[in-house]
């Protein structure tokens, strides 16, 4: 069972469609684009604006312009790195073409953007562990405090629900009472059964529990939360180490995946984030939040590319379903317009 089969119910033989569900599928599709549209006008806002005063009164991209291409795509949180591989793509086209427009700049930039992503996300169909037939498909959640780690477990339990799935939650952030009861309420509004224990019990012993009720009551999935502290990195690293070797008893092989939940509007911060995480624990995909209201979509291009983990979901709003399985050509088109690559 890889990780969006955990999404699907059981396949059903597929009815005609009429042609008023067609248009009713369409429609959904339409306002899905929409609402990822909107969760990212500020970020497309200010990346074009920049992008546009970059331009202004030239014909030509040259060396100049790049410069200027480079400061919009570092001042739009794109990272440096990820802006130096940009640049160097683009500089080889105009070595080659000789002669290019900056009216062809955006389609140029949108290309190699999608290039990246694509690079990045390469091994998404293989990433972390196959869960096998009959066995919870185990999920451990990380991230610092503060960066939408409870929420997105949340929804993402919401979410699972709905398509049918037994959840169990556990509640291994037992550092700070308001987390395990944020947890609970999400987990009641959900319908999942959560594992909790006293605040300040050991993290590992709340996954143990989980896991082993999440294995004797048939669960689909097991999502564990944990602590987001990183004043001491080798602290974190050995806490989250002794996590999955207690898990690694219960079901072999757990957990499955280790989600990484960063704060988009941090920017810069972000990437740092990922830094000591990625340091700590082996993290398998990336959930980035708090994309809407913010103008630092770029750290999405940036962390993809930089630390080659596949970006799982992004969240646009506060709403169970505004917390989005990420799709990186829609996410483009989000950015860029609807044009067709």
């Amino acid at each position: 069972m890889g990780f969006f089969d955990i999404f699907k119910k059981k396949e059903q033989p597929k009815a005609v469609q009429s042609e008023a569900e067609v248009q009713q599928e369409a429609a959904r599709e339409e306002q899905k684009q929409e609402e990822l549209n909107a969760g990212l006008e500020r970020t497309k806002t200010g990346l074009f604006s920049k992008l546009a005063r970059a331009v202004a009164g030239r014909s030509t991209v040259d060396m100049d312009v790049l410069d200027d291409l480079e400061e919009v795509l570092i001042t739009s949180d794109v990272g440096v790195e990820t802006t130096v591989k940009i640049i160097e793509r683009i500089e080889k086209r105009v070595a080659r073409d000789k002669y290019m427009n900056t009216s062809e700049l955006n389609s140029i930039l949108r290309e190699e953007i999608v290039e990246l992503m694509d690079e990045a996300h390469s091994t998404e169909g293989n990433f972390g562990l196959d869960a096998k037939e009959g066995e919870p498909y185990v999920v451990m959640v990380v991230g610092v405090n503060g960066a939408g780690k409870t929420t997105t477990i949340g929804k993402l339990a919401a979410q699972l629900k709905k398509a049918g799935k037994r959840v169990w939650i556990g509640a291994a952030d037992t550092f700070r009472a308001a987390a395990i009861d944020q947890l609970q309420v999400w987990a009641d509004r959900a319908g999942a059964t959560m594992i909790r224990q006293e605040m300040g019990s050991d993290p590992a012993s709340v996954a143990f529990d989980t896991l082993q009720s999440a294995k004797a009551n048939g669960a689909d999935v097991v999502l564990i939360d944990t602590a987001g502290r990183l004043h001491n990195k080798i602290g974190l690293m050995n806490e989250l180490t002794k996590i999955r070797n207690v898990m690694g008893k219960v079901i072999p092989d757990a957990p499955h995946e280790v989600m990484l939940v960063l704060d988009g509007s941090t920017g810069q911060n972000a990437f740092e984030q990922a830094k000591q995480f990625t340091q700590a624990t082996q993290v398998t995909s990336l959930a980035i939040t708090k994309l809407d209201g913010t103008a630092k979509g770029g750290v999405v291009i940036g962390i993809s590319d930089q630390f080659h983990i596949p970006v799982r979901y992004i969240g646009i709003g506060e709403g169970v379903d505004q917390l989005r399985i990420f799709d990186r050509r829609e996410f483009i088109n989000a950015l860029f317009g609807d044009a067709k690559n």
